[in-house]
């Protein structure tokens, strides 16, 4: 009886630490879809200026380096059918913010099938993100301040996702090698991993445009 008692307290215990996680990686998610939303809302509005007065300075240009306006007249600023990346990312991030929103306040469950669309959609996403990260840094050599702030927000949330999709094992992963990996998601090793990846991005910057950045 005592050791049911024990035991019905210890599964209690670690249902609300899963939901705990749950909830966590979905704040995640929320903060930085907000932040590259607002960042897409930016970029939106600055692209109106550019189109009225493709001469304007705006305020996302800083010098010869951090300039968004050079970024948003390049091809690779409208790759889809010509539609500019800022507006398919209001797009996006207004869907993973009301994805976010609809866990932590809503009620929301979602079944697994949705979870790996979510995987799979950020996946692609943060992948384009870099795309434009790395044809801005090493082929157009002019950075823009708030796509790099996307890149970042998208790095995260993708961190974020596929922590909540590891977790919940939306991928059947066979159960040795799922405890593993369950394991090394509680050492919170992936938040180091998180964290060099995005210094490392930092550095490739940093060694591409050296002093250049804050000139």
């Amino acid at each position: 009886m005592f050791g049911k008692s024990l035991q019905s307290v210890k599964d209690a215990f670690t249902k609300k630490g899963e939901e705990r996680s749950l909830r966590a990686s979905f704040w995640v998610i929320l903060a930085f879809s907000i932040t590259a939303l607002i960042a897409s809302m930016v970029l939106s509005v600055e692209k109106i200026h550019l189109l009225n007065n493709p001469d304007a300075v705006l305020s996302c240009s800083f010098n010869l380096v951090l300039n968004c306006s050079v970024v948003m007249q390049t091809w690779q600023s409208a790759v889809f059918f010509g539609i500019p990346n800022m507006y398919l990312g209001l797009m996006a991030f207004a869907v993973l913010v009301t994805v976010a929103v609809g866990f932590l306040w809503g009620g929301a469950r979602y079944n697994k099938g949705f979870l790996r669309a979510l995987n799979v959609g950020v996946l692609l996403g943060t992948i384009f993100a870099y795309w434009l990260f790395f044809s801005s840094v090493y082929v157009i050599q002019v950075l823009c301040p708030w796509c790099l702030v996307v890149t970042a927000s998208c790095t995260m949330i993708l961190a974020a996702t596929a922590h909540l999709g590891l977790r919940e094992n939306i991928w059947n992963i066979k159960k040795a090698a799922n405890d593993r990996i369950q394991k090394f998601l509680k050492s919170g090793y992936h938040q180091l991993v998180v964290a060099s990846w995005l210094l490392i991005m930092f550095a490739l910057v940093y060694l591409k445009f050296g002093a250049d950045l804050f000139a």
